[in-house]
């Protein structure tokens, strides 16, 4: 098995974050096994493309939300990753259980 689960859609809170707010968090090694998907269905075009990586940022990025971690965007980049018979990929984590509790007004 490649994902922890095939889901469809994000179950977790909107987090809101932009482009910009996404590459200031550091990536990190995230192994495939750990990983919930949002989307169950994935262009092939996008997943053979030589560029898929030239638009947008490198690293997927993964949501942490009550103890699970959501890929909600990079499906691609995980695929390729588990074809090359890799078990971790680089990724951008969003713990949004810790955002949650600092709340607003605690930076």
């Amino acid at each position: 098995m490649i994902f922890k689960s095939v889901g469809e859609g994000r179950p977790y809170p909107e987090h809101g974050l932009s482009h910009r707010e996404w590459a200031q968090i550091p990536p990190r090694q995230v192994r495939l096994d750990t990983l919930i998907t949002t989307k169950a269905v994935l262009d092939l075009h996008s997943l053979l493309a030589k560029d898929s990586t030239f638009y947008g940022d490198l690293f997927p990025h993964v949501v942490q939300w009550r103890g699970e971690m959501y890929l909600e965007d990079g499906l691609h980049r995980a695929l390729r990753a588990a074809l090359h018979q890799r078990s971790v990929l680089h990724a951008r984590v969003l713990d949004v259980d810790a955002s949650a509790e600092q709340g607003p007004g605690s930076e």
